[in-house]
């Protein structure tokens, strides 16, 4: 099923209204939600919505709460994100961290008691959009052995860097291989092996059974390294933040309690560095000089951080947004049971 971008983001703001969602956090979910499938990164797009729907249903994700400021000190402030959607409570968060950057030139703020936010470039973007350099990271659902270990001790806990200017370069990224999500989205797509490196089963042997990873372990990027930038992330969100760590986080797919996640923005005033227009100039070399690089063999270019993605969304807005079989039966199901209609195919 392939359908417009716009289509999709009315569709699921409708399902989260039907369910007392206020209009303006329904439309916000939905937007972050879609601009994933936009760019490509189907893993953290719609097929999220049915379980984000349990989890209001459970309340989980506490539709009505907005969050609150518990302290700010010069660059620096404390929210606590009291179980609210975690797209509003990251909103509310990246503009405080813009707000602060505008005066001391860098702001940071860390978040706890938040819910799962979408995808991390959603975040670091918007602090871009606003004309700073924007770096986030979250803790999330423990999935992830340490290294040497065969007990989830942290989950996926991505990091994004995006940059104000034009679209030069853009990170987002698990300190795991991949994200929880892709492993269920080849299983949502009917994939019975997913690729070497990716998880390993319950006892810690790498795996490529789909069935075997979903009940196993996520592996981490480039073995102890990215164990460290795992706790690194921990550190930075929960522990600073006085949140849940490690064990203690519920998750989007966990339905016993809340996710309690911890989230950390950071926006950083180039100006005060560089004129802005430099900056760009300077990245722009930085990319061309990376890009030059001859392809190694079996490739045609050498791409940077964000080009997929950025190829994937111009692709989509001018095609629709493709759904996989799974994952368009979990959003029918969904539809259904609130009495929503479906969106029309793509033209």
């Amino acid at each position: 099923m392939t359908i417009a971008h716009e289509e999709l983001v009315s569709f699921a703001r409708e399902i989260l209204v039907r369910l007392r969602v206020p209009e303006a956090k329904a439309d916000l979910v939905a937007r972050s939600l879609v601009a994933s499938n936009l760019r490509g990164v189907d893993s953290h797009g719609l097929q999220l919505l049915p379980y984000y729907v349990e989890q209001i249903l459970l309340e989980n994700i506490r539709a009505g709460a907005d969050g609150k400021v518990i302290s700010e000190s010069g660059g620096c402030v404390l929210f606590d994100g009291e179980q609210a959607f975690g797209q509003h409570v990251a909103a509310q968060c990246c503009d405080h961290a813009a707000r602060l950057a505008g005066v001391h030139g860098l702001g940071m703020v860390v978040a706890r008691e938040s819910n799962h936010y979408g995808a991390a470039a959603f975040w670091s973007q918007r602090i871009a959009d606003a004309g700073y350099l924007g770096l986030t990271a979250c803790n999330a659902s423990a999935l992830v052995a340490p290294w040497q270990g065969k007990e989830a001790r942290f989950g996926t806990n991505p990091i994004s860097l995006a940059l104000p200017g034009p679209e030069l370069w853009l990170l987002d990224m698990a300190t795991t291989t991949v994200a929880l999500n892709k492993v269920l989205n080849a299983s949502l797509s009917g994939k019975e092996t997913i690729p070497a490196g990716w998880a390993m089963d319950a006892e810690g042997v790498p795996t490529t059974d789909t069935a075997t990873a979903l009940k196993g372990l996520l592996m981490p990027l480039g073995g102890y390294k990215g164990s460290g930038l795992a706790m690194m992330v921990e550190i930075l969100c929960a522990v600073l933040s006085g949140g849940a760590m490690s064990t203690e986080l519920g998750g989007v797919y966990n339905r016993t309690k809340p996710m309690r996640t911890s989230q950390m923005f950071l926006a950083i005033d180039v100006k005060r560095f560089l004129p802005l227009d430099e900056f760009v100039e300077r990245m722009r070399w930085l990319v061309e000089k990376v890009k030059s690089s001859a392809p190694a063999y079996g490739f045609d270019e050498v791409m940077v951080a964000g080009d997929p993605e950025w190829r994937a969304r111009e692709k989509r807005l001018a095609e629709g947004i493709p759904l996989s079989e799974g994952a368009w039966k979990n959003l029918c199901e969904t539809a259904a049971r609130l009495n929503v209609p479906l969106p029309p195919p793509a033209s």
